[in-house]
């Protein structure tokens, strides 16, 4: 299985002659565009296999990892995009995911909603759906993808939680783990009173999750994004300090520069 890093939390895997990619992005107009809180989308590349990519998952239906324009240019005819089912609710508590929702519809793309340990085949790979913890209370999905043998955890940005023992035992050993490590404070209107935690994994939390997950390779995701003064807050120099945080770790750290790839 191929790796490539597109940039943010975007991620293309290639097996077999077949590719799929994870929480791509492709947007030029940022995040929240046209709000009080937009700001400018990380950098990206786009999909080598654009056009041929036979499913398009997404973490969760936040626009920064689900972006129905950029997954309607790289589907082949017949792809479709997973992501995690409803949790119901009103539209207060779905404020960040109604627009990807609708986007997704717009553009007629076919979808299948998957509930939490899901599993399903797409071409030669096999997609499970893992339970994760958004920061806003949204539906997220981690996704353990296995193709040749070989076998990769997504996190896309989910927050520290008890999953990843479960995860290991059902999906594991995991070959890599792509982890966000940008740790972030927010603090959204529709959320509050806010909170002081990460709002995805910090540095030192993503060390341990990739341990604690028995990963051979980390590879960091989700680092040298947007900021948002008052919203959504980082550190600078997020992956050095993952590179610190993991240094005394058992496994290897692969920080690949966007459109690099690792073949496992």
């Amino acid at each position: 299985m191929r790796i490539r890093w597109l940039g943010w939390a975007g991620v293309e895997l290639e097996a077999r002659g077949h590719s799929v990619v994870i929480d791509l992005l492709g947007r030029p107009e940022g995040v929240l565009a046209g709000t009080p809180l937009s700001a400018p989308l990380p950098a990206v590349v786009p999909p080598r296999t654009a056009g041929d990519v036979i499913a398009g998952l997404c973490t969760h239906l936040h626009r920064d990892h689900t972006d129905a324009t950029a997954l309607a240019g790289a589907l082949a005819p017949g792809g479709r995009v997973l992501h995690p089912a409803s949790f119901g609710g009103d539209d207060h508590e779905n404020l960040w995911t109604l627009t990807a929702d609708r986007e997704l519809d717009e553009h007629g793309l076919p979808r299948h909603p998957m509930q939490p340990w899901e599993t399903t085949t797409v071409g030669p790979f096999t997609v499970a759906a893992v339970p994760a913890v958004d920061a806003l209370g949204d539906p997220q999905v981690s996704w353990a993808v296995e193709a040749g043998g070989k076998r990769v955890l997504h996190l896309g940005d989910s927050m520290f939680h008890g999953y990843w023992w479960r995860a290991a035992h059902r999906f594991g050993p995991f070959d890599a783990v792509l982890t966000p490590v940008n740790g972030p404070t927010v603090c959204f209107p529709h959320c509050q009173p806010p909170s002081p935690y990460p709002a995805s994994l910090d540095a030192g939390q993503a060390a341990v999750a990739t341990r604690l997950l028995g990963a051979k390779v980390a590879v960091p995701i989700h680092y040298d994004g947007f900021h948002i003064d008052g919203f959504y807050e980082t550190r600078p120099d997020e992956l050095s300090r993952f590179l610190e945080a993991t240094a005394t770790e058992g496994y290897e750290v692969a920080a690949l520069r966007q459109g690099e790839d690792i073949t496992l």
